[in-house]
């Protein structure tokens, strides 16, 4: 196996694309609360299984999408069921397991390197366990398999006070996921938000070195991930969420750029009181390469503006992307782009 994988936009060669099977609610604790739910009146949601409707349709859409990457020429992998009923826990605390849905969430490959990513919901510790088995073929293969810190996620890195405008994440310790990260080649964009503190940045940093250069984004976005308010198409070429993202706040990153600012997205709903996304996550889409998007089908207004710049769009089905909480982005890794 080829692990390499240095943007979002070079020719894609092998993915991972998650599983729904399993996926849960898990138990309440106060990363549940200040992470995913955090505002004046969050959710009532009973941990546990997800229906068992939202589990095989979001298995169809991704069986769905794992035939379109095959047919293009990329191979798939995928993780091992995730055993999410069981507990773990360290710090006095105590939980069970989410989904290996969102392989994007908690593992970032950085050129010939994956690293595992501190996350910041007690719930997702064990999260990189059904991919081990990939990372291991990588890295008997060649590939640097590097873990993060393991974070002790004590009560109080986490403000349950804070509201959806304030991050509720404190700066004890270097807590991240990998979704909080996007890349350009040496530089690596980071979110600094619910899901991903300063220290975090901080660490990513000095763990890949002088050869890359992390950009923390402050101030734009606290829940949660940054591919629902940036995604890159190309070199030069970014489409940003313009209800975050303005003239005035735009990352000085961005200088030269050619911007598109997303359309409103469509609206595809979920699966009450399942509510784990916004309707931004419309916008959440993969390159196949640089003239080719794979786009959630509904997202008509994206497809058209696509379309417009010259790109070729694949239209797929992700039914489930604001339940389950992750678009086509989310639900795949790239392992080699070339």
């Amino acid at each position: 196996m080829i692990l390499r994988s240095h943007n979002e936009w070079g020719r894609l060669r092998s993915v991972i694309v998650g599983r729904a099977d399993h996926a849960r609610v898990p138990v309440e604790d106060v990363s549940l609360r200040a992470i995913n739910y955090a505002g004046p009146s969050p959710p009532v949601i009973k941990a546990g299984p997800y229906p068992q409707q939202v589990i095989d349709e979001a298995t169809e859409d991704l069986d769905a999408l794992c035939r379109v990457l095959i047919d293009a020429g990329v191979t798939v992998y995928r993780p091992d069921l995730p055993e999410t009923a069981l507990e773990h826990g360290v710090s006095g605390w105590r939980s069970d397991g989410y989904y290996a849905y969102c392989p994007r969430d908690g593992l970032l490959v950085v050129g010939d390197s994956v690293i595992e990513s501190p996350m910041v919901l007690r719930a997702r510790y064990t999260d990189a366990f059904p991919y081990r088995r990939i990372l291991q073929e990588a890295m008997l293969d060649g590939a640097r398999w590097i873990a993060a810190p393991k974070p002790q996620l004590t009560d109080a890195g986490y403000d349950e006070h804070a509201d959806e405008e304030h991050k509720s994440l404190r700066n004890l310790e270097p807590v991240f996921d990998a979704a909080n990260v996007l890349r350009a080649d040496s530089d690596l964009l980071f979110l600094e938000s619910n899901s991903g503190n300063a220290l975090g940045a901080r660490w990513l940093q000095q763990a890949l070195g002088p050869s890359y250069r992390v950009h923390p984004l402050r101030g734009l976005y606290s829940y949660m991930h940054l591919d629902s308010t940036i995604s890159l198409l190309r070199p030069g070429v970014a489409l940003l969420n313009p209800r975050r993202l303005n003239a005035d706040n735009l990352p000085a990153f961005f200088k030269g750029w050619r911007i598109l600012w997303c359309p409103e997205p469509i609206d595809i709903g979920f699966h009450a009181p399942y509510e784990h996304a916004s309707q931004w996550v419309g916008m959440n889409l993969l390159m196949l390469d640089e003239q080719t998007a794979i786009v959630e089908r509904t997202q008509t207004p994206l497809i058209r503006l696509l379309e417009n710049e010259g790109f070729t769009v694949i239209p797929v089905p992700v039914r489930h992307a604001r339940t389950l909480g992750g678009a086509v982005h989310c639900v795949t890794l790239d392992l080699h782009r070339d």
